[in-house]
């Protein structure tokens, strides 16, 4: 029988109660404790870093405040940087392209709910990946979907929800984010 994490990890249906994510969830929940309180430079935080994300390349920035779910989904290229409290759900995986640039109180989000509510009333989730290419901007307090792709060079503007796949060189904004011409 698979466990609760393994069906997690693959985007199935699962329960975020099971002890082994829950011992997960601690795991994060002590380091972004560490990581927000301390008045380190984001040199002096890299190590913190690579001891959460499943990747990180170099001249990686993230400003505390910081919150994940698990940390280990989390993969992020060279010279990205994470603004001010920055949110990632992150049950399957996070990838963020080298060089892009994420604003203030932007949530990425890969956990989802069923729509049935019989499913729900069982506390049942799943997780979509999020993929976000090469040379993205996002804007400050922007929202992203679990199963949304970006694709490279993309602008995501600022306040703007992020419901459908973006593609390379887009300028997606508003509520729904829709492309600009």
């Amino acid at each position: 029988m698979r466990s609760e994490k393994d069906k997690m990890l693959a985007g199935e249906l699962y329960r975020a109660d099971s002890p082994e994510l829950i011992a997960d969830n601690r795991r994060i929940s002590a380091w972004m404790e560490r990581f927000n309180a301390t008045g380190a430079t984001p040199e002096q935080r890299l190590p913190l870093l690579h001891e959460a994300f499943g990747h990180v390349g170099r001249d990686v920035t993230i400003r505390p405040p910081f919150h994940c779910d698990y940390g280990y989904n989390i993969s992020l290229g060279d010279g990205v940087f994470l603004n001010f409290n920055c949110v990632i759900l992150d049950v399957v995986a996070v990838t963020i392209g080298d060089g892009t640039q994420i604003g203030p109180g932007v949530q990425i989000l890969t956990a989802d709910h069923p729509r049935d509510p019989a499913q729900r009333r069982q506390m049942l989730e799943f997780g979509r990946p999020v993929s976000i290419g090469r040379n993205v901007w996002i804007g400050g307090g922007a929202i992203i979907l679990p199963g949304v792709t970006i694709g490279d060079d993309a602008i995501i503007g600022a306040g703007s929800v992020v419901t459908r796949d973006v593609p390379a060189g887009g300028t997606a904004v508003g509520n729904p984010a829709r492309l600009r011409p």
